[in-house]
């Protein structure tokens, strides 16, 4: 798995949709359900008439964790649901997640560690999981 300096990352063979359906049966694993689906390949293409190559945004949420959060810093939702996308590039199929830990970072809040940790591993090994085709 690769990361930025902002989401964990990796690459499959898998096609896009397939992928799409494993990142959903990983997130559910950790403890996550998806509470947006945005198709950002027909909005583009509705909106602006562009064609692009697909790409899916899944807004997940884990609602303990939401609202442990939560409780610690109430302004937290306009960085909530935690998005984790399936892409294509070049025939490639990429998954990336979000880190928690960076981007709660910027709250500067240290009860936030905690939480953030956990759901960086969980969507890492969310990505993971997808990126080696490993069945559940």
């Amino acid at each position: 798995m690769l990361g930025t300096s902002y989401a964990l990352t990796g690459e499959t063979t898998m096609p896009l949709a397939d992928a799409v359906e494993r990142v959903r049966e990983e997130l559910k694993v950790e403890g996550f359900g998806v509470l947006t689906e945005i198709d950002v390949q027909a909005t583009l293409k509705e909106k602006l008439d562009i064609d692009v190559e697909p790409y899916v945004i899944l807004g997940a949420c884990n609602p303990p964790l939401a609202h442990q959060a939560l409780e610690a810093e109430p302004d937290l939702g306009v960085l909530l649901p935690c998005n984790v996308v399936v892409y294509e590039r070049n025939g490639v199929t990429h998954v990336s997640a979000v880190d928690a830990e960076r981007m709660l970072s910027i709250v500067d809040n240290d009860q936030l560690a905690d939480v953030a940790e956990d759901v960086r591993a969980r969507f890492g090994a969310v990505v993971a999981r997808v990126v080696s085709n490993e069945h559940l």
